[in-house]
């Protein structure tokens, strides 16, 4: 897509989306974003990202647009967050997970400063980054046999993308604490009582639920509408704009260290991290030169301080 000579929406045949859907609906108003990518649980990648980015800006731009819903393809999943083969691919050096890290905060930016009402539709598994996206809408609707998780202390990661700053605000400082802590399945009766979520519908009156919430917004001024989300929007806005350029630079830095990789490892060898490794590791026990014995030698080393020897890989030389 080449670049608009001015703010104004053109034909999402002309869009070429390769990883999400845009559809706009002319009766009712609506503009629906689907992240396309069911056999990997609607998982973020850059490309996906950067695409989500521009469907949201060409909603903001179009006047016949009253409300933007957003959702994922199929029955199991809503979103699952990063793309953890991609995650994997880029754990080389911090700067591409910085770079990536910028795409998602400019999708976030252009979503929460969208102008308009957006309602999420969460039509299945709702993980990490997916529960982050579904914050960040002013409305949400969930399938009632469902349910919401983060995983990132789990995986190598820290939920700093809108979790850590959004969950206190909507469910309250110790229900927060433990969502993100404990890594367990928020059922969806449970999201709804918590106030995580706006409904709780069974799946087959999940799209009539979300039509009829767009209808009554549609009823509503849009200027008075846009300006009343602005200001809902604040302490969103602020606890956002103090923190995640910070969680940016640490999640990249992070992105190469050795808990993140055990943990993608972990991941598509499908079993559980080595947590007592990586506990044993962080406290200098354990890591042992060959060469020369020199012991409590840090996990990232790759050569003994002492005499200068090649050092096994961490989780090999661990007992």
């Amino acid at each position: 897509m080449t670049e608009p000579e001015a703010p104004m929406a053109v034909d999402p045949a002309t869009l070429g989306f390769e990883r999400i859907r845009y559809a706009r609906d002319a009766a009712s108003g609506v503009a629906t974003v689907t992240i396309d990518r069911p056999a990997v649980m609607n998982a973020f990648d850059f490309r996906t990202l950067r695409e989500l980015g521009a469907a949201f800006e060409q909603a903001a731009w179009d006047d016949a647009v009253s409300c933007v819903v957003v959702t994922g393809a199929g029955e199991r999943a809503f979103c699952t967050g990063a793309d953890l083969d991609e995650q994997a691919a880029m754990g080389s050096t911090s700067g591409q997970y910085w770079r990536w890290m910028g795409a998602f905060i400019e999708m976030h930016d252009r979503l929460r400063t969208i102008g308009k009402p957006t309602i999420a539709r969460i039509n299945g598994a709702c993980v990490g980054g997916g529960n982050e996206l579904q914050m960040a809408c002013d409305l949400s609707v969930m399938a009632d046999d469902t349910y919401i998780r983060h995983v990132g202390p789990e995986h190598g990661s820290v939920p700093a993308g809108g979790a850590t700053q959004w969950l206190p605000l909507l469910v309250g400082d110790r229900r927060a604490r433990e969502i993100l802590l404990l890594c367990e399945p928020v059922p969806a009766a449970t999201a709804l009582d918590w106030g995580l979520v706006s409904r709780v519908v069974p799946r087959a009156e999940l799209d009539a639920t979300v039509a009829e919430l767009a209808a009554n917004l549609r009823r509503k001024l849009p200027e008075a509408l846009r300006y009343t989300k602005t200001q809902l929007n604040w302490w969103r806005d602020l606890v956002w704009a103090q923190t995640v350029t910070h969680a940016r630079d640490w999640l990249a830095v992070h992105s190469t260290a050795d808990e993140t990789r055990e943990a993608v490892a972990a991941f598509h060898e499908k079993r559980p991290p080595d947590f007592e490794t990586l506990r044993a590791l962080a406290a200098g026990e354990g890591r042992r030169c060959a060469s020369c014995g020199a012991a409590g030698l840090p996990a990232h080393h790759t050569f003994c301080g002492a005499c200068g020897a090649a050092l096994e890989p961490a989780f090999e030389s661990v007992p």
